[in-house]
């Protein structure tokens, strides 16, 4: 079904046309004086230049070819030349009953894209921060909102799991334990399946190791040489290598999952690492790579650059390969593979310019095709009170874990002040809620702002927050509840008729879905839903004041308020989905 502003601009545009003019003029938008009409159409100013005469005699021939619409309940002419027009709310139930029973709320299907979108980014051996939040949070909502369009959507979570990073890890855990099998050169038969440390023993070592590499030459050394066995076939250290990722995975799945971020692959910079030397070849032989200072690099600077663009290095001058190439390569990977449309990443607004480096290397040396959109998603900071970047008490970064287990407890305890419930009841919905004010907190910031993270603020049930979006949810599905128990036939409800400017607003609101929804997903931009849904959510509030639904005895109009509970309750679930988080059943 067409959006709903779509629809008015249609009878307005025909109305022009009626009345002797073009029917472009007849362009439609939101009111932008609310208090004096809900619509607007501002064509008849500029048709007057055009048919030389005064917009105001435009209007009103306009308004007189209006005055049988089905679809306006007033159109006024006003000086100079407005039409200020209000929706018939017949038209708008009509609108809702066809909205409430149409897939996707009547969203038009267009061709199905294949889409990847690469987002989390962790490096393995080391555990999960704040830092990764926004990535993956924004990330997931991404996925969902390309899905929920229609697309084959694949998220890859792109790990970092072939530099510099294995080698330290491994040469500390040979500094520590040299006589495990896995450094024995002559050793020929299996290795143990179980990892010889666990997940807390790498996230020791690898700051030990890292900060060590730093001052000790010699120590640094040692770990490159580890990383060049590793990256050459080394039998003990590719097995030691394996047990790294087991153990890693692991641990990232338990944390992305009580984010409920999913990724369809868990692939790695040491997934493409077999297909980079012939596209580097390749390279080569076109001359679209060539050396400069020892280097192989491509010339992505244009004509049309306003500042600095440094070429793209493919190959560095010691021989070895860097992100650069991995990213390249894995672009090669996932056209040939998925027959892509479309690759989003996902990473913070510093490597902006790196990605438009790659994605320029990977157009000329014809890794994809012209027709396939490379974008990038830059996100801002996650910053404390104090606005510089979110720390702990004692100066570190937080773990992500700790975070959300902070945050779970904060809920928690705001759960049991309001009412008191079984202690195992409360946690359950806590999670939930603390899910939302997390990723609610985290979306309705536009990507690429930094933004405080105030879990008193996320928290709260009142306010532009995720909890008070579920308590408007919980508070429907209270209401359903309570008039099915009474006998109410709530499955078969019907929308019947408007009977209150609240009510109508209500249905004016739920009416921009679909504009929203294609717009959130043209523009990539999460932000706009959680707005929507924030306006949705408070535009129901005033009607729930205004409105008696459960005492109501005319049994037509209270299916009418049933049929628009459940479709409030529909749009907002469908919406808090997209976005990654659910409602519980209470709060």
């Amino acid at each position: 079904m067409k959006k709903l502003l779509d629809l008015i601009s249609d009878t307005m545009m025909a109305a022009f046309e009626k009345a002797g003019y073009e029917g472009e003029l007849g362009k439609v938008s939101v009111s932008n004086r609310p208090d004096l009409c809900e619509y607007q159409c501002n064509g008849a100013m500029a048709g007057a230049k055009r048919y030389k005469c005064a917009p105001i005699e435009i209007a009103n021939k306009v308004a007189e070819a209006l005055k049988d619409s089905d679809v306006f309940e007033s159109v006024e002419a006003v000086m100079p030349g407005f039409l200020n027009l209000k929706l018939n709310p017949a038209f708008l139930v009509n609108y809702m009953a066809e909205m409430s029973v149409s897939d996707k709320f009547g969203i038009e299907p267009k061709a199905p894209e294949s889409i990847v979108v690469d987002y989390g980014g962790p490096n393995v051996a080391k555990p999960l921060h704040v830092g990764h939040l926004r990535s993956g949070v924004i990330g997931e909502s991404v996925k969902r909102i390309c899905a929920y369009m229609g697309n084959k959507v694949i998220g890859d979570i792109h790990l970092g799991d072939w530099g510099l990073q294995m080698g330290l890890v491994i040469n500390e855990i040979k500094n520590r334990e040299p006589e495990l099998v896995y450094f024995k050169e002559d050793y020929d038969g299996e290795y143990p399946s179980e990892a010889p440390f666990t997940v807390g023993d790498l996230e020791e070592i690898y700051p030990f190791a890292s900060k060590k590499s730093k001052e000790d030459a010699e120590y640094k050394a040692a770990a490159m040489e580890a990383t060049f066995k590793l990256q050459n076939g080394e039998r003990g250290y590719r097995a030691l290598w394996h047990h790294i990722m087991n153990v890693s995975i692991a641990d990232m799945r338990r944390n992305y999952d009580n984010l409920n971020v999913h990724f369809d692959l868990w692939n790695g910079e040491s997934s493409v690492q077999d297909i980079i030397p012939s596209m580097v070849q390749d390279m080569k032989d076109k001359n679209i790579a060539y050396l400069s200072d020892g280097a192989w690099v491509i010339d992505v600077k244009e004509e049309t650059d306003t500042k600095e663009m440094p070429p793209c290095i493919v190959i560095k001058s010691d021989g070895a390969s860097l992100y650069n190439t991995t990213d390249l390569a894995t672009i090669k990977d996932r056209a040939d593979k998925y027959d892509v449309s479309k690759i989003i990443y996902l990473t913070d607004k510093r490597q902006d310019l790196y990605f438009e480096q790659v994605f320029r290397a990977a157009r000329k040396a014809g890794l994809v095709s012209k027709d396939v959109d490379l974008v990038h998603i830059s996100f801002g900071t996650v910053n404390g009170a104090d606005g510089h970047a979110f720390k702990t008490r004692d100066g570190g970064v937080p773990r992500l874990e700790n975070l959300i287990s902070e945050i779970n407890e904060m809920t928690y305890k705001r759960i049991q002040e309001s009412r008191q419930l079984p202690e195992e009841e409360a946690r359950s919905i806590a999670k939930i809620v603390a899910l939302a004010a997390i990723k609610y907190g985290d979306l309705s910031n536009q990507a690429s702002k930094d933004y405080i993270f105030d879990m008193e603020k996320f928290t709260s049930f009142e306010g532009d927050t995720g909890p008070y979006i579920l308590y408007t949810i919980v508070r429907i599905k209270s209401i359903l509840n309570k008039v099915s128990a009474e006998g109410f036939d709530v499955e078969n409800a019907k929308f019947a008729g408007c009977y209150s400017a609240p009510e109508k607003d209500l249905m004016m609101k739920l009416a921009g879905f679909n504009a929203m929804m294609v717009n959130a997903y043209e523009e990539i931009a999460p932000h706009k839903i959680c707005s929507y849904i924030f306006d949705l959510a408070n535009t129901f509030n005033r009607f729930y004041h205004d409105t008696h639904i459960v005492a109501e005895e005319d049994a037509v109009k209270k299916g009418n308020w049933i049929a628009l509970l459940k479709l409030t309750r529909d749009v907002l679930e469908t919406c808090i989905d997209v976005l990654g988080f659910s409602a519980p059943e209470k709060m």
